[in-house]
């Protein structure tokens, strides 16, 4: 009889495999449910059409999906060229890039998008804090959420020195503050808010928070570097 086919898995690699599963299960789930709209720019998409693919919400989200693929090797690549160079988190560490990146830049081009009279519509600024909260409604609450979730979960996974709720607080906060300024300054017919910061930088912080256990530490950066090949003797 053969014992240690009854053995359980260990606990890390447990996480390896039920973490990037539910992520892949929640994002197919995610894609179906809205899979209507997203098609109905498909055509325009798929022919580099720039109006109606994007300048909309489902075409930017469209195109997201579908470069899925490609940043997963853009990943794999990095990854594999750090572990011949015997850097140590390697995976973590090309993972955190990709995703700070790919998963902040949608978002990004969304929230610049400009309204129905850019240039034309005077400015708009609310500096009350919780007065567009409440306008917002469960989409635009979500939406603000998200903005920067990807930066405030990969950061730290990154970077040792960002492994603090407050600085990614600091980090989500003033990333906004300069979308928001954006917003003012080209004229994008958008409303410059204070609780669209508020909302941003709590985005950053929950999603920090829910990739703590992944956080490297600063004894985790000094293995960064590849190891020294030591020198032929003779």
């Amino acid at each position: 009889m053969n014992h240690d086919a009854s053995l359980p898995a260990p606990p890390g690699r447990t996480r390896r495999i039920v973490f990037p599963g539910l992520a892949i299960v929640a994002l197919a789930s995610g894609a179906f449910v809205v899979r209507g709209p997203l098609m109905m720019s498909a055509p325009r998409c798929m022919t580099g059409r720039w109006h109606g693919c994007f300048d909309t919400f489902n075409g930017v989200v469209l195109m997201t999906l579908v470069g899925l693929p490609l940043a997963a090797l853009v990943v794999w690549a990095l990854a594999r060229r750090r572990c011949a160079a015997g850097v140590t988190w390697a995976w973590r560490m090309s993972l955190a890039e990709v995703g700070m990146v790919y998963g902040t830049v949608p978002f990004l081009w969304l929230t610049m998008m400009p309204g129905a009279a850019p240039g034309i519509a005077p400015v708009r600024v609310s500096l009350v804090p919780l007065r567009d909260l409440v306008t917002m409604g469960t989409l635009g609450i979500v939406g603000n959420l998200l903005v920067f979730a990807a930066l405030g979960a990969f950061v730290p996974m990154r970077f040792a020195a960002m492994a603090s709720v407050l600085r990614i607080l600091a980090l989500g906060a003033g990333c906004s503050v300069l979308v928001e300024t954006a917003q003012y300054v080209l004229r994008l017919d958008r409303v410059s808010s204070v609780d669209d910061v508020l909302v941003n930088a709590a985005g950053a912080v929950l999603a920090a928070l829910a990739s703590r256990h992944w956080w490297r530490t600063a004894a985790q950066a000094a293995p960064d570097q590849p190891r020294p090949v030591p020198a032929p003797t003779g």
